[in-house]
């Protein structure tokens, strides 16, 4: 039987991190086994109490908040699957679209599978026009500086690989330079990116967006640096 991995980069989302729980472990995805793996990157609100709570999951907890990123790498080290993907605590994005994700790396179709905002025309697209042209810019920075990538949604959340593979992948992130870094990680060494829809509820920075201008800025670094560095 496959296994999926569903890692939880976490970081005080005490109001959702349950119900997002229980919306994974809801979704049927036929005969794949489900592996929970939460880490709590230092949270200083109840999400580590919240998620004590919660059974049959792997709750890992680093003292203090170290990133995104940091927190993916360590899901990974302790990532069993045969199948890996990556799940935002905070409700914008729907694990009802798993099969989707997983079906073409099953199916030996593809390696890496992104789930697309802008593919699901009946989204709401963005959380306000600085994260709407912002996502827009990385995606065209993407498809110019790696030739073929032809993405329609870079900074997706929703990024799903065939295990192996992410684990051969030399990550050194540890904030939402993830997203970038091992984009093009994966398209230097060849592989296509292959895109399904997704569904997409954003929120905005008083709900607890946490993404910034910075963030952006580094976003548009790491893509340029990975493009001509290993």
């Amino acid at each position: 039987m496959k296994t999926l991995s569903i890692l939880i980069p976490v970081f005080n989302e005490e109001g959702t991190i349950a119900r997002l729980i229980e919306a994974v472990r809801g979704v049927d995805i036929g005969e794949v086994r489900k592996e929970i793996v939460v880490v709590d990157d230092g949270s200083s609100d109840g999400t580590f109490a919240a998620l004590e709570k919660v059974p049959d999951i792997v709750l890992l907890r680093h003292g203090k908040n170290q990133g995104k990123g940091a927190a993916i790498r360590t899901a990974i080290a302790h990532a069993t699957g045969d199948v890996i993907i990556i799940q935002d605590a905070d409700m914008e994005y729907d694990p009802g679209d798993y099969p989707s994700l997983i079906q073409p790396i099953l199916n030996g179709q593809a390696k890496v599978v992104y789930g697309s905002r802008r593919l699901r025309k009946t989204n709401k697209q963005h959380s306000g026009i600085f994260f709407f042209f912002g996502g827009v810019g990385l995606t065209w920075l993407t498809n110019f500086l790696y030739p073929g990538a032809g993405i329609t949604d870079e900074p997706t959340c929703y990024k799903t690989f065939e295990a192996d593979l992410l684990r051969s992948i030399p990550l050194k992130c540890s904030r939402f330079e993830f997203c970038p870094e091992v984009t093009a990680k994966v398209l230097k060494r060849g592989h296509r990116i292959v895109e399904v829809p997704i569904s997409y509820f954003p929120r905005h920075a008083d709900e607890g967006k946490k993404i910034k201008l910075r963030d952006g800025i580094e976003a548009i670094w790491t893509l340029l640096k990975y493009r001509f560095v290993d």
